[in-house]
């Protein structure tokens, strides 16, 4: 089996890439591929996989966490650097930002649906613990 490390895993689309330790092409890696564990993974894990070769390039025919994923605070990266920790937002504030990114981004929205977007967002996040609550 290879090592690597993860190199970027999206929990939310449910997929990622491992960056094999000996070089080589990123590995594609699916959360169902680490079963009960996969609301553990994130960018930094080792990892021992296998990987085999798929129509898009190579992906994991196996895969096993290398360590403990450590328990962070909601709304905390686990990089170790103080500067890279992120500040949790109140519901309001994080409203506010969307209400700013849709009018800047999606001007086609009416005001009923802009609203509608918001308290979705609002409540993902609150259920992530995105946002204070």
């Amino acid at each position: 089996m290879a090592v690597g490390t993860i190199l970027r895993y999206d929990e939310i689309r449910g997929y990622g890439f491992i960056a094999p330790a000996g070089g080589g092409d990123d590995v594609f890696v699916h959360a169902n591929d680490f079963g009960e564990r996969r609301h553990q993974v994130h960018p930094g894990l080792h990892v021992e996989f296998e990987a085999e070769y798929g129509e898009r390039g190579p992906k994991v025919s196996a895969v096993r966490l290398l360590e403990e994923a450590p328990v962070e605070p909601k709304g905390r990266t686990t990089s170790g650097d103080d500067e890279a920790l992120c500040d949790v937002l109140t519901a309001a504030q994080f409203r506010t930002e969307v209400t700013e990114v849709l009018l800047q981004h999606v001007s086609t929205l009416t005001a009923a649906q802009v609203v509608q977007v918001r308290t979705k967002l609002v409540d993902h996040a609150r259920a992530h613990g995105w946002v204070e609550s």
